[in-house]
């Protein structure tokens, strides 16, 4: 990959990822929100939103680094996608981070629909606690995978050290 691409492919994978942290953080302070406020105009705007946000920016923000940016930094540097434990863990936490994100789709459609058509009633509190949950973890995950990326910590798997050995191996011949 050329510099010009490279710098290209970095901006967007470092935009979306951005994109997806604020997204989240933004979900998260409305599902502490819909938690605990008591007015039912709040609370209907509030699991609106979030249905919304989820929909408009965080799956697509979530996807676009995983499928695409990421795994083209990967490959198009010398970093590789699987020579370096810290890109692994990154690709897990991401993968683990979309598949929770996916499996909540239905409890955040159902909160939305049920605030809009009427009062959330006292047995949707554990979704509406689940949501709080969820988002705070998955804003750790996120901040996790940012961390990783700019510290990236020492560690070569097996197969980095094998390509390194034979990148050594080539060059000397």
């Amino acid at each position: 990959m050329n510099s010009g691409l490279r710098k290209l492919v970095r901006t967007g994978h470092i935009v979306f990822t951005v994109g997806w942290l604020g997204a989240v953080a933004g979900f998260f302070a409305l599902a502490v929100t819909g938690l605990n406020s008591r007015d039912v105009q709040t609370v209907r705007a509030v699991y609106f939103a979030m249905k919304l946000i989820t929909w408009s920016v965080i799956l697509p923000f979530s996807f676009i680094p995983l499928l695409l940016t990421g795994p083209l930094l990967s490959l198009g540097t010398p970093w590789g996608l699987f020579r370096h434990y810290w890109i692994i863990t990154k690709l897990v936490i991401n993968i683990l981070s979309v598949l929770v994100l996916v499996l909540h789709l239905q409890p955040i459609n159902y909160l939305a629909r049920a605030a809009t058509e009427s009062t959330l009633s006292s047995a949707d509190h554990s979704l509406q606690l689940q949501m709080v949950i969820a988002s705070g973890a998955a804003l750790g995950a996120i901040l996790a995978a940012t961390a990783l990326a700019v510290y990236k910590p020492r560690g070569v798997t097996p197969y980095g050290w094998r390509k390194q050995y034979e990148e050594r191996a080539s060059s000397q011949t």
